[in-house]
């Protein structure tokens, strides 16, 4: 069994900063992406940013140079900095990994969330 577990949402005003962290751990043999996703009230769920294990990034056009993605393949953990928060980005956030558990199999992952509340 795989457990994803998130921390560090929070309340914070408008053009602050928050990071979120998240540890994945149980039997994995490898993981190649792990990313970001988020769902406000009434929303679907969204992709924010993703990584692969060699490091490429991709991006939601609307945090394009406000939130950036980093990964510690030691620790099987992801992290999103978010600055210049805007009251639009507020939403439960959800860590997903795409996980390896033996060669051929595969399974995607996810963390129970955390609340970003961005007020105006």
């Amino acid at each position: 069994q795989v457990q994803l577990v998130e921390s560090g949402g929070g309340l914070v005003q408008a053009g602050g900063s928050l990071r979120l962290s998240c540890a994945a751990s149980g039997s994995i043999f490898s993981i190649n992406r792990m990313g970001w996703y988020r769902q406000a009230p009434g929303k679907q769920r969204e992709l924010v940013a993703a990584i692969t294990s060699g490091g490429s990034t991709n991006y939601e056009d609307s945090v394009l140079g406000r939130f950036t993605i980093s990964r510690d393949n030691a620790k099987n953990g992801v992290a999103l900095q978010m600055n210049s928060l805007k009251p639009e980005d507020t939403a439960v956030y959800y860590c997903n990994a795409h996980v390896r558990l033996r060669v051929g199999l595969e399974y995607d992952y996810w963390g129970q969330g955390t609340q970003v509340t961005v007020s105006s």
